[in-house]
């Protein structure tokens, strides 16, 4: 029966962490553990975090720098390129109106010549049918005074050639 008080008395101990005999021991080694871990982050740890954050802190702020250089270098860059397109486009259209101006210059010339050349073969054209027009009016009396003459003989009449040719001069004249 002895084990078996024994066995009880130490059950009814219970669990050794809330035995207030052995706290003082336990804080002593909470204390030291602590000063240990502290020792550990304050000289270790922490100054290792430090570093990488100050480093990953110094490598931003670079790329931030830089990226803003770039920035404003692709602005400077946008901004020559669109000057240079503008004076591009500005000397195109230049070109473009010296060429149409070349272009017009030719065409009044070639226009005028083409006039000319028009109007020479209308004058020559317009001769030829004032011609044409006087050898038609000839031919006419000729053949009014013809027919004439062949239509007084046909009825039974005499005339003379004068007089055919009097008549037929006054009817043409109006």
């Amino acid at each position: 029966m002895a084990t078996e008080a024994h066995g009880e008395a130490e059950a009814a101990v219970g669990m050794p962490q809330l035995d207030f005999s052995t706290w003082p021991n336990q804080i002593f080694w909470a204390l030291v553990t602590l000063v240990v871990i502290y020792f550990v982050l304050s000289r270790v740890a922490l100054p290792r975090i430090g570093a990488v954050l100050a480093d990953r802190k110094s490598a931003i702020t670079n790329d931030l720098a830089a990226a803003e250089e770039l920035k404003q270098r692709a602005v400077a860059a946008e901004k020559a390129y669109n000057d240079a397109l503008a004076s591009a486009r500005a000397e195109a259209a230049k070109i473009v109106a010296a060429a149409k101006a070349d272009i017009q210059k030719d065409l009044d010339a070639a226009t005028a010549a083409a006039d000319a050349q028009i109007a020479a073969k209308a004058a020559e054209s317009e001769k030829t049918i004032a011609a044409i027009r006087d050898g038609a009016a000839d031919a006419v009396a000729e053949v009014a005074r013809d027919t004439a003459a062949e239509l007084v003989a046909a009825l039974g009449g005499s005339a003379d050639g004068k007089t055919v040719s009097a008549a037929v001069s006054a009817r043409l004249k109006g």
